[in-house]
């Protein structure tokens, strides 16, 4: 709009009307302004989201036809008291060792079992960080486990206790009467 052409506006619009219109056009302006801005952030937003999506996508096609933890037995055991065993947790490649290969194995699924479970609630893909997160879960069920054992036999104890005292009881009123 040119000069001329806004005095042409202020000398026939009532300065009243003038000032709500001007205020109009600078709310509108404001409004654009908001508009752009919000729109660019929710672009830069989707874009993220597009790229967790791509990411998510390609861990889930790796994980696609990935053996669960496996173990072989080598065919020729040399020591029977400690054999070797090959298994493999979160897609790693292991030889251990132990007197009971079929406990290995179910050690191994175990943990393998657990670093799935991680990976899943966490979608973390390093592995280090999963091993340590399983191991976390595995040691709070071993000591909620060992916490319910130690509980229970100091109340077996406690019960056991109380159950001789009750028999002390009846064996010492039938022994005074008669």
């Amino acid at each position: 709009m040119s000069l001329r052409t806004v005095e042409e506006v202020s000398t026939q619009v009532p300065a009243d009307d003038f000032q709500a219109l001007e205020d109009k056009v600078y709310r509108t302006i404001e409004l654009y302004k908001s508009s752009r801005e919000a729109r660019a952030i929710a672009e830069r937003d989707a874009q993220r989201l597009r790229e967790q999506l791509e990411e998510r996508e390609e861990e889930v096609e790796s994980m696609r036809g990935a053996p669960m933890a496996t173990a072989t037995k080598p065919p020729h055991m040399q020591d029977a008291t400690n054999s070797s065993v090959r298994v493999e947790i979160f897609d790693q490649g292991y030889n251990l060792r132990g007197t009971d290969p079929d406990y290995i194995l179910r050690l191994a699924e175990y943990v393998d079992t657990k670093m799935r479970a991680v990976s899943e609630q966490t979608h973390t893909v390093d592995t280090a960080r999963l091993a340590v997160l399983a191991a976390i879960n595995i040691a709070d069920e071993y000591h909620l486990l060992k916490r319910r054992m130690d509980g229970g036999s100091s109340d077996s104890s406690k019960r056991t206790s109380q159950l001789l005292s009750a028999l002390d009881e009846v064996l010492v009123d039938k022994r005074l009467k008669s």
